[in-house]
């Protein structure tokens, strides 16, 4: 994979914002590089005037001014390293907010795609990679041109002879550059994609600890962790031999080079030619100044490609188009109590080869629970995933007070929707924070009230600090039933004119069950209800169980016509209840 300079875009398009601190640094830079260009002249004349001449007086004279012009020097080359710093450490800051607020924007379509643990990688690890990049490519931009082109001038107004060495030296780095940069290039791009592999093991490892020490699959993940980390670690170490094969290589042509320029000046010395010690130690500064010059070039150079692969990685989630988008003219607000309609919906799952869905259609309004049953793979959260747009359809509508979603803004239409994952998903912080869920508009009292018909309420009490009371990141300190609960809560608090609950009660015992699906009645009697469930005994009393199999309706009635009707759900009661509690 080749790499242009388009690749590096986002970093120059970044820069726009910092032009101040660009600036500065560059100007710095420039003046720096001119002092240091100066520091050799003034050497000479001290060796050939105040040392050959023995005036004193002209040594301490030029002397004090060399040690001016480094003080002046390193206090720019000080200010200079501060702004780029600066402007660095904001560029990164920038680029991570970008790609946080892009991700924001993804559907789950889009996680599919790159992967959580990916998107982790680019925000930080190739965030980082560009940081570091620009702040040594910014220090060398103006230095390096500067350093050459003014050594090569000033080593050739000291002697032309002497600085003929240079005219085969330059090309021929120039040479090695090139051939070691083909090689790294595609090492960057793989060792990119192995810290991604790296963070996906260490995460499913971090994620997964219960399940992993539960089943006593510890050496097992040790060795899965070994083998990527191993991976990682061999492509470091080919990336670090082609640099270090570089290194080696560029200070050979430079001592070669100082050699010869030292070899010839004495030559020309014994001859007698004219040409004095000064001018010979003057030539050798400015060959070791236009040879490190080069080799920090050369280094910029290599550095490019790993780079570049940060960001094209960066490039693709920034540049990836959104697979849910607000509307050009979103309908303006919704009404205050809401219908879901279903109207001849199907849907695909990207890349995949049969469709989730297939024809569905019901509808259901405020004040009616809406069940949905069915077995493993049927379709059962696809279904629920396309009221708040987490998906949108491949066929048909699915329409909120005969609207269709895909016309209201996505901010509006979430905000009417109180929903809860069929997976619990709690954040670090309080009892009351993971229930207001950032609405500042919840009081206290709602809190408090959507937890008592959540039936949280009698554990948080036995908490201290009460609603207070720290959560752990991702809910680690509580169990599954308290997770859920929470969960419950915070959907109830918004006080939502739709629920839609994703097997929400799996972790309950049938007894808490019972006590908070009697206390959701009356709390959501208004609200429109889409509820999937596993258990027959959460749906028994449903105004509509929709019963889903592969994807399509297999029936749609109340319990007691469907037991008539449907097959399919007649074999999952049956498999739940006994003969005696089915006739029941």
């Amino acid at each position: 994979m080749r790499y242009r300079g388009d690749k590096l875009k986002i970093v120059f398009r970044e820069l726009s914002c910092f032009r101040l601190n660009l600036f500065l640094t560059l100007t710095g830079i420039g003046v720096a590089s001119l002092t240091a260009l100066i520091l050799p002249r003034l050497l000479s004349d001290i060796i050939n005037t105040g040392v050959g001449g023995g005036d004193v007086a002209y040594i301490l004279r030029v002397g004090g001014r060399m040690l001016l012009v480094a003080l002046g020097g390193m206090l720019i080359n000080v200010a200079s390293e501060y702004n780029s710093s600066r402007m660095a450490a904001g560029f990164a800051r920038n680029t991570r907010g970008k790609i946080f607020r892009k991700v924001e924007s993804f559907s789950l379509a889009e996680f599919d795609k790159i992967g959580t643990a990916s998107l982790i990688t680019r925000t930080t690890n190739d965030v980082t990679q560009i940081q570091n990049y620009l702040v040594f490519f910014v220090r060398i931009l103006i230095r390096a041109p500067i350093m050459m082109v003014g050594g090569v001038i000033m080593a050739f107004r000291s002697d032309p002879s002497l600085s003929m060495p240079l005219m085969v030296s330059i090309p021929l780095i120039a040479a090695l550059v090139v051939i070691v940069s083909r090689w790294v290039v595609p090492l960057s791009e793989e060792l990119q994609k192995k810290i991604d592999k790296v963070n996906l093991v260490l995460r499913e490892k971090l994620s997964g600890i219960r399940v992993i020490r539960a089943f006593g699959t510890e050496d097992y993940e040790e060795e899965r962790f070994d083998g990527v980390n191993r991976e990682l670690m061999n492509s470091n170490l080919r990336l670090m031999r082609m640099t270090a094969l570089m290194m080696p290589a560029l200070m050979i042509v430079t001592h070669m080079t100082t050699i010869v320029v030292v070899w010839v000046g004495a030559v020309q010395v014994n001859l007698g030619d004219g040409l004095m010690v000064g001018d010979i130690i003057a030539i050798i500064q400015y060959v070791m100044q236009i040879m490190f010059s080069l080799i920090m070039l050369s280094m910029v150079f290599i550095q490019y490609p790993r780079a570049a692969a940060s960001a094209a990685r960066i490039n693709e989630v920034l540049q990836m188009p959104a697979s849910v988008l607000d509307p050009h003219a979103p309908v303006p607000e919704l009404a205050l109590r809401a219908t879901v309609e279903f109207r001849d919906v199907s849907f695909t799952f990207p890349g995949a080869e049969r469709s989730a869905l297939q024809h569905i259609s019901f509808v259901s309004g405020p004040g009616e629970i809406t069940a949905i049953v069915g077995s493993t793979g049927s379709g059962k959260s696809s279904l629920l995933n396309l009221v708040p747009r987490l998906y949108d359809v491949t066929g048909g509508q699915v329409l909120v007070n005969g609207v269709d979603v895909r016309d209201y803004k996505q901010q509006k239409l979430r905000t009417k929707l109180g929903y809860v994952p069929q997976r619990a998903t709690l954040f670090s912080g309080t009892v009351a924070s993971n229930i207001r869920m950032g609405s500042e508009d919840i009081d206290d009292q709602a809190v408090q009230s959507a937890a008592l018909t959540a039936q949280v309420l009698d554990f948080v009490e036995t908490r201290e600090g009460g609603f207070d009371s720290e959560i752990a990141r991702g809910g680690t300190n509580l169990s599954g039933g308290q997770k859920q609960r929470l969960s419950i809560a915070r959907a109830v608090a918004r006080d939502p004119d739709i629920y839609l609950f994703d097997d929400s009660f799996s972790a309950l015992d049938y007894q808490t069950d019972a006590r908070l699906r009697s206390a959701l009645r009356k709390k959501t009697d208004h609200a429109t209800i889409l509820l999937v469930a596993q258990r027959i005994s959460t749906v028994l009393h449903a105004d509509r169980i929709l019963v889903l199999d592969n994807g399509e309706l297999a029936g749609v009635g109340t319990h007691a016509e469907l037991m008539k009707t449907c097959v399919v759900y007649r074999e999952i009661v049956s498999s739940q209840f006994s003969d005696e509690e089915v006739t029941e």
